[in-house]
């Protein structure tokens, strides 16, 4: 998505991503790596006694992986500013595919070389459910 200079984006324009099916290595990679071993991401038997009945992602798992589904093009990209707003709606479980929903919202000069982006970003899972939302932040070069 992010792939060209500031100035040639428009308010109200949408992407889409591809898919990504978050594994049993990836959870197992982000606790081991965050240190966020919680029972409902590690322990299935744990995880069978709450609501959900078996274990989901780490939120900010999900999240992270959501990143790598935007494109972004070196030199295009000036900072991750930040992210407005940030709601984790829905479990997602160990074989889920997730995807993106993108809308631009925003659009500011910052400096003669920069703007900032603001997206609806919607993290959804493969039964068209979305599990995390927000308004996400970019600074971006203008050439």
């Amino acid at each position: 998505m992010f792939y060209k200079p500031f100035g040639q984006y428009e308010v109200g324009e949408i992407w889409t991503s591809f898919g990504r099916t978050i594994t049993e290595s990836d959870v197992v990679s982000f606790a081991g790596l965050s240190g966020d071993f919680f029972p409902l991401h590690v322990d299935e038997e744990y995880a069978r006694t709450t609501q959900f009945g078996r274990r989901i992602a780490h939120g900010m798992l999900v999240l992270s992986i959501s990143t790598g589904l935007l494109h972004f093009e070196p030199g295009i990209i000036a900072a991750f500013y930040g992210i407005d707003h940030l709601r984790f709606i829905a479990p997602t479980f160990i074989g889920d595919t997730i995807h993106l929903n993108t809308t631009i919202t925003e659009l500011q000069d910052r400096k003669e070389s920069q703007g900032l982006v603001t997206i609806k970003q919607d993290i959804l899972k493969q039964t068209g459910e979305t599990v995390i939302t927000g308004n996400l932040k970019l600074l971006l070069n203008r050439a």
